[in-house]
């Protein structure tokens, strides 16, 4: 196997696509949208390609993040991360709201932190205009801009692949991402760079084929030229639709309920490196935001609310200056919410014991990770659960050939 550690990241199913190699050192790695494996990098063979890869290595969370440096005063930052303080509320912009996944609360936010001159843009993803099944890093600066962003996307995204971008910015930026994405940014060193981090809580981003499949059962025809392609949003949590080109005329399919695209054809194509992901609500963020599903919406088209985590305490001055200006609408919580709010992902992080046991037992590296203690999570799961992480990963290892290195080409 090669000796460069990038694609050996990639080869050994640690890499989570966040694209900060690609985004330090763009000359000589670049993101490739493989539909199977996923957004991944690939290094240039070349000396440059290696030395790069080398120093792109320490940016790398997929493979390694040192949780000791996060401050945890309680059981509940031990699970989750530091949490300052947390609320439920929405953006007080009602398109916004309107038009984000949950409440709005990332994009109004984002917003604030432009027009207050805390941040000169907005490091994100958006759907990519020639193609709307993929993405693409951006900085935005406008309300407008941000708008276009707004919504989640369950699909492969690198949104730290806007780090070059960050780092020659005149002023300080805003930065959204998968909680991943943020790991990596805040490894990068450039926290003069950043005015805030914003991760949305994610449970795995599915890979090229996923969506296809959406597509299909959406009722795209094949060889349509897709114009619009949305997961969320208008209303909570919305519904999947996509607006295509067909004979001349544009059209727009019927929409398709949050919990059969997700739940019926998404989630089954998240990669490898998702199911033992330990970090789904963004620990090293100053701010995460994801839906309170402990106080479901009624319908598809309800206006949203989001749970909004102070994580630092720049993070929880940008919320109450947001809410003070009228910019974000929020009602305190108490802090041991997530559990409540998201009880599929604390059940997720404490399967990753059993599969990281499983993985090391057959062989396969598993991510470097200090000062997190992913065994009691596990323990207190019910026994069925324990058995199912143990059995179910083994039987995944072997009918995926999960050995074998995963190669990406260009």
């Amino acid at each position: 196997m090669t000796t460069d550690p990038i694609t050996r990241a990639v080869a050994c199913n640690l890499c989570t696509g966040c694209g900060a190699c690609a985004g330090a050192f763009p000359d000589v790695i670049r993101m490739v949208d493989d539909p199977v494996n996923g957004r991944r990098p690939v290094v240039a063979a070349s000396a440059d390609g290696c030395k790069a890869a080398a120093a792109a290595a320490s940016l790398c969370a997929g493979a390694a993040v040192d949780y000791t440096v996060l401050p945890r005063k309680d059981a509940i930052d031990a699970t989750w991360g530091p949490v300052l303080a947390t609320w439920i509320g929405h953006a007080g912009d009602d398109e916004i709201r309107h038009r984000g996944s949950s409440g709005g609360a990332v994009t109004a936010l984002a917003l604030y932190a432009l027009q207050s001159g805390l941040a000169g843009g907005v490091a994100h993803v958006r759907a990519r205009e020639d193609d709307p099944r993929l993405n693409a890093a951006v900085i935005s600066r406008t309300r407008a801009d941000l708008l276009r962003g707004a919504g989640s996307r369950y699909a492969q995204a690198s949104a730290a692949e806007a780090l070059g971008a960050i780092a020659v910015e005149a002023a300080p930026v805003v930065f959204i991402g998968k909680p991943c994405d943020v790991a990596s940014v805040v490894k990068a060193g450039v926290a003069d760079r950043l005015a805030v981090t914003i991760a949305v809580f994610c449970a795995g981003a599915p890979n090229l084929v996923a969506t296809d499949r959406l597509l299909t059962r959406l009722g795209v025809p094949e060889g349509a030229a897709l114009t619009d392609l949305r997961y969320r949003g208008d209303g909570w949590p919305g519904l999947m639709q996509a607006s295509y080109l067909a004979g001349g005329t544009s059209h727009t399919t019927p929409g398709l309920s949050y919990a059969e695209g997700w739940g019926n054809i998404l989630q089954s194509e998240r990669r490898w490196r998702c199911r033992i992901c330990t970090d789904h609500t963004g620990a090293f963020a100053d701010i995460s935001v994801g839906d309170p599903w402990h106080t479901p919406p009624k319908g598809a088209g309800e206006a949203g609310q989001s749970l909004i985590i102070a994580r630092s305490e720049a993070g929880r001055r940008l919320i109450e200056a947001a809410m003070a200006a009228g910019a974000l609408v929020a009602t305190p919580t108490t802090r041991d919410v997530i559990a409540r709010a998201q009880p599929n992902l604390l059940a997720s992080q404490g399967a990753v014991f059993g599969r990281r046991l499983v993985m090391r037992a057959m062989g396969l590296a598993v991510p470097q990770e200090r000062g997190l203690a992913l065994f009691p999570l596990w323990w207190r799961l019910p026994v069925r659960q324990r058995v199912q992480s143990l059995a179910g990963t083994a039987k995944r290892i072997l009918r995926a050939r999960l050995w074998r290195p995963v190669v990406v080409k260009p």
